[in-house]
């Protein structure tokens, strides 16, 4: 399995040659578990409502239990009062969890599959822009017809940052950051040499 290595102009200048047994195999089922916890662990839980115990007012009883002809009550913050309490309602949570490492490891290793076979992974030799211009970041990914990425890099590339942060169709990240959910949320996938090198050793 090869992949071709490109400059800035988007001509190939090197290649990498990948072994076709661990990026061969795309295993799909990895990426429902691992999108389902990263997406359950950016929910704030924070969603609350207040039970009987906690809304104001009560303390008296509003009738006398006896001779009313009214159904007995002890408070008029219960649950069957306007203005009562909540009772199954929802309290601060955390949904977080964690998939074993070796799921994760999998999970991004067919998610690389998914983008070499579908033809959408450019590994660039380095993207580096002499200033921080959006109209430079764009030359560059036009050149091979990116119209929509997730470019993962090594190491700080402040001009590149710069120039890309207000770009809704492109997500820059570091290569240890690199995840399930954003390689598939984005049409290509961009990385230079050394953040695939990087991923690729995490990886194995």
């Amino acid at each position: 399995m090869i992949v071709e290595v490109l400059d800035k102009s988007g001509k190939k200048v090197s290649q990498l040659e990948l072994d076709d047994n661990v990026y061969g195999t795309v295993k799909e089922h990895l990426f429902y578990e691992v999108v389902k916890m990263q997406l359950a662990n950016r929910r704030s839980g924070t969603a609350s409502t207040k039970t009987r115990a906690e809304v104001s007012g009560g303390g008296v009883k509003p009738w006398k239990q006896k001779g009313t002809g009214r159904a007995r009550s002890g408070s008029n913050r219960s649950p069957v009062w306007r203005h009562g309490g909540t009772v199954f309602g929802p309290h601060p949570r955390d949904y977080s969890y964690k998939v074993p490492k070796k799921v994760m490891k999998e999970a991004v290793k067919s998610a690389l599959a998914l983008r070499i076979k579908e033809g959408k992974l450019f590994v660039y030799d380095s993207i580096d822009l002499s200033e921080p211009k959006t109209k430079a970041a764009l030359e560059v990914l036009k050149n091979s017809n990116l119209s929509n990425a997730l470019i993962v890099i090594d190491g700080q590339n402040r001009n590149l940052e710069l120039a890309v942060r207000n770009l809704k169709d492109y997500k820059i990240l570091q290569a240890g950051g690199m995840n399930v959910y954003d390689v598939l949320d984005f049409d290509n996938l961009v990385m230079t040499r050394s953040a695939f090198e990087k991923v690729e050793a995490m990886i194995q």
